[in-house]
């Protein structure tokens, strides 16, 4: 029997409304891979080991170790300064990705659950199956680092 066709079969709608909701005001991990941290030492013109000794911290979660971005106090994203991220072009595929995160996708009700946080969620272009799944399989070709 083929797989049912994922709920966003017909696409999904999004635009960013740079709220930067996703970014302050709450915890969060943006996890890194190797990538994610050369694309950032290049960004801010400094090397990878520095990435990690400034921004970066390990978080263990449900048995794992993972590499993350640090928070400022405020619970703003340490990457985050005067009204947007320091290293847009250069950002985390994390970052790049939202909402097209397999946690989102899981179900509609996971979609709307991220709706309800996310202002962008619901407008914009219809993103097709295609370009969703491949946001998802680069999460794939991507992997996270351990530690």
């Amino acid at each position: 029997m083929p797989d049912a066709e994922p709920f966003y079969g017909d696409g999904l709608r999004f635009a960013c409304t740079k709220c930067s909701r996703c970014c302050r005001h709450t915890p969060g991990y943006v996890f890194l891979s190797a990538r994610d941290l050369a694309r950032v030492a290049h960004a801010l013109d400094i090397t990878v080991t520095e990435v990690r000794q400034r921004y970066c911290r390990t978080v263990d979660i449900g048995g794992f170790s993972r590499v993350s971005l640090k928070e400022k106090p405020n619970l703003d994203c340490i990457l985050w300064e005067d009204g947007g991220c320091s290293v847009y072009a250069s950002r985390p595929l994390q970052c790049r990705s939202f909402p097209f995160w397999s946690s989102n996708l899981a179900s509609r009700e996971s979609w709307d659950e991220a709706a309800d946080a996310c202002p962008g969620i619901g407008k914009g272009r219809v993103h097709g199956r295609a370009r969703i799944e491949r946001w998802l399989a680069r999460r794939l070709a991507d992997p996270l680092l351990a530690e």
